[in-house]
């Protein structure tokens, strides 16, 4: 088996054939997973930055016979591909490769690594280019002040000083943007980081050979400012992409627990990848399924919160289904497996979001449409200046400087603060209102809604039983909770709680999936399900019901609700005012959302939804022409957070929801208004930038085509671009409400 050769992603974990520079000689085919129906691989892909890069890897893949499926997502770095024929692993891999991308086999305990690894790099890269822009703008300020008075000799070495501060910066802290840039040409492509490359050199070659001959200008503090400010974007882009990662990381987590199977040799402990359909599993209380089995033996009550948002227990008994992620309260359960765990619906979850961040990630901001405009427009300035200049009749010297000059003025400080500053005041504001934004282009997404999407149990209810308080259960309440104190179900303790502290009857017996019982001077005393009590015929209530059986008296009945948030009514009222249209998705029963909905006020409602009915729904909206922002707290609506145009979790979801959504709020569901409302200033205020910084441009270019632009003009105008739309940002913080 030919065995490809792969350079090896930078950050690797340190060996002599995964250091940068090193050939390393990985067989992909070893990664392979077979199917009955087609191949798989995983693998991580290093240096994809924007969506130009997702269409340029997918589409090479896809040209390859018999692919079918090529999906990147760059928030992560993971990219799936499945195809069908004979087709080599190791073909595919040196397909990327020759795109100028890193590429190895995806590892789910490496990758999170790597990323902190490159977070701690880029963070040492940012701290040096900042430590030295500061002291080489000290020379460079004492320059420009005695510019009258200072000699040649004494400015010559005041600009040799700050060269030497600056060549070790430029190597190391640009080695970031100059490795890509290689990459890149080498390969015959061209990404951002090739004009960020040249600006550079250009700059700082110039500034050199000016400082060497005696010029008067040098620019050596613009290329360690410029590094400065380019390294804070890399390093927060850096640090959103590994929180976007956080929900597959304790997906995976999740998913690769360890499982008793039960064969001829009795119990024995495996890793949950290595379940097949068909395999005996035992379920031990308090242990979570990560498979989807089918009970065979025992009697039980699941918790199913995990997966279907709902915080009630089901009982499971002989032919019941337990799907991955589910809890055992009760007793032992045996039961065989339905599929593998890369089938399991954990597995379709994590699918789901992997497809999810895949869209998210290829959102195109509006400082990278900025960017796209920008950058070629100084370029092209800068090469008609030098050109113009040369067949005027200047020197190539002077025509040269005139270049680096519009380069260094035209230095996308203001644009690279429009966007960022606008974020941090309004992250600051949300902040202050316990919302956590978690996002970088959350705000801008959020600022597109039009349609709102809530789950029920915990995000519009309070995700908790509780009692409805009717006299005749108040009258049997005292002798209930001498039951309900002795069990952990949610009813029972909402039972508990509403009595109070007080006694409990000795040797309670519980029944998984029926109920309590404890017999005293010889009058049994039972609570549960209706069944337990002895009643044939259920009656109808309006929730879930416990009854209470005393002896021969006439069993009574708990019935239990839960109630609406407080400030539900007035929150949604209100983004309805706002025109946003409003809709229910939730796991619960029919009765239970149909009458949540009336409540509130929403015409829109679906019950019994899975989490692939969720998802699909947000599809449904997607395609509707809706940007829709999904509410919810639980592992079911992980993959419909993770579509949604934006989402938002509640501070008491589920690890996994909080890191799947775009912000978290602590407080109330007004949050949910507050944010939608300072989301809007936010890209309104990002606007208004992006036109000052155009506006300085305006003004700038000329000024620096024309050889005006001396390094004093050039400071000065820096500075004001940047303080402008910095003070514009702070106008949106003045009040506390938007």
């Amino acid at each position: 088996m030919t065995a490809a050769v792969i350079t090896a992603p930078t950050g690797c974990p340190t060996s002599p054939s995964t250091k940068p520079g090193h050939k390393s000689r990985v067989d992909f085919d070893a990664f392979v997973s077979d199917t009955s129906e087609d191949q798989r691989i995983d693998l991580s892909v290093k240096g994809a930055k924007c969506g130009g890069c997702i269409a340029k890897i997918e589409g090479a893949l896809r040209e390859l016979p018999g692919v079918g499926t090529a999906r990147l997502n760059l928030s992560t770095g993971l990219l799936n591909v499945r195809w069908q024929g004979s087709l080599s692993a190791n073909a595919i891999a040196e397909t990327i490769s020759s795109l100028g991308y890193q590429v190895s086999p995806h590892s789910v305990d490496t990758v999170e690594l790597d990323q902190k690894r490159e977070e701690r790099n880029l963070l040492i890269a940012m701290g040096v280019a900042g430590f030295a822009a500061a002291n080489i703008m000290l020379l460079s300020v004492s320059v420009w002040g005695g510019a009258e008075e200072m000699g040649e000799a004494t400015r010559r070495t005041f600009h040799i000083i700050s060269g030497l501060i600056a060549f070790p910066v430029v190597l190391f802290s640009g080695s970031v943007f100059f490795r890509s840039a290689w990459t890149a040409l080498r390969n015959r492509n061209v990404n951002m980081d090739v004009p960020i490359t040249l600006a550079i050199w250009l700059a700082f070659l110039t500034s050199a050979w000016e400082a060497v001959t005696g010029g008067p200008h040098a620019y050596f503090d613009a290329c360690a400012m410029l590094l400065f400010f380019l390294l804070i974007g890399r390093f927060l882009d850096a640090r959103l992409r590994r929180r976007a990662h956080a929900a597959a990381y304790q997906l995976a987590a999740l998913r690769n627990q360890t499982v008793t199977r039960l064969g001829e040799n009795g119990a024995e402990s495996v890793r949950a990848e290595n379940i097949a359909a068909g395999d005996r599993i035992l379920v031990a209380p308090g242990e979570r399924a990560v498979v989807d089995l089918r009970v065979l033996r025992g009697r039980s009550e699941i918790d199913e919160s995990l997966v279907s948002g709902e915080s009630l227990p089901v009982s499971a008994t002989r032919g019941s289904t337990i799907y991955s992620g589910s809890l055992n309260l009760g007793d032992a359960l045996e039961g065989e497996a339905l599929s593998a765990s890369s089938d399991s619906l954990l597995a379709d979850i994590a699918t789901m979001l992997e497809a999810g961040e895949q869209r998210r990630s290829s959102y195109r901001k509006i400082a990278d449409k900025a960017v796209s405009l920008y950058v070629p427009f100084v370029h092209i300035t800068a090469l008609l200046a030098f050109l113009g200049w040369v067949a005027i009749g200047a020197s190539v010297r002077d025509a040269i400087l005139v270049a680096v000059s519009t380069l260094i003025i035209t230095c996308p400080c203001a644009l690279a603060l429009a966007a960022p500053v606008a974020q941090m005041v309004a992250a600051n504001r949300l902040f202050r209102k316990g919302i956590f934004l978690k996002s970088g282009d959350a705000l801008e997404r959020l600022a597109e809604i039009d349609h709102v999407v809530f789950d029920k149990t915990g995000t519009l209810t309070l995700g908790r039983p509780v009692w409805q308080k009717t006299k005749q259960s108040a009258n049997a309440l005292k002798g209930a909770a001498k039951l309900a104190r002795a069990s952990r179900h949610p009813l029972s303790q909402s039972l508990a709680a509403a009595a109070g502290s007080g006694e409990v009857h000795d040797d309670v017996e519980e029944r998984p999936g029926l109920g309590l019982h404890a017999e005293v001077d010889g009058i049994s005393y039972r609570l549960g399900s209706a069944e337990w009590v002895g009643l044939s015929q259920v009656p109808e209530t309006d929730g879930p019901t416990l009854w209470y059986g005393e002896g021969d008296a006439a069993p009574v009945a708990f019935v239990f609700k839960d109630d609406t948030r407080d400030e539900a009514v007035s929150a949604l009222s209100a983004l309805q005012d706002c025109g946003y249209a409003l809709e229910i998705l939730s796991g619960d029963r029919d009765r239970a959302v149909a009458l949540t909905a009336d409540k509130l006020g929403i015409d829109r409602w679906t019950a019994h939804a899975t989490p692939q009915a969720k998802a699909k729904r947000l599809e449904e909206l997607k395609h509707e022409g809706h940007r829709v922002l999904m509410i919810g707290d639980g592992l079911n609506d992980a993959p419909a957070l993770s579509i949604a145009h934006a989402a938002l979790a509640p501070g008491g979801a589920i690890e996994i929801s909080q890191s799947t959504a775009d912000a978290v709020y602590t407080g109330s569901l007004t949050s949910v208004g507050q944010t939608l409302r300072i989301a809007r200033a936010a890209k309104r205020t990002m606007l208004e930038n992006y036109g000052l910084a155009a506006a300085y441009n305006f003004i700038a270019v000329p000024i620096a085509v024309s050889g005006h632009a001396t390094p004093l003009v050039a400071a000065i105008a820096m500075s004001a671009s940047s303080m402008i739309v910095t003070l514009n940002a702070l106008r949106m913080g003045k009040s506390s409400t938007s």
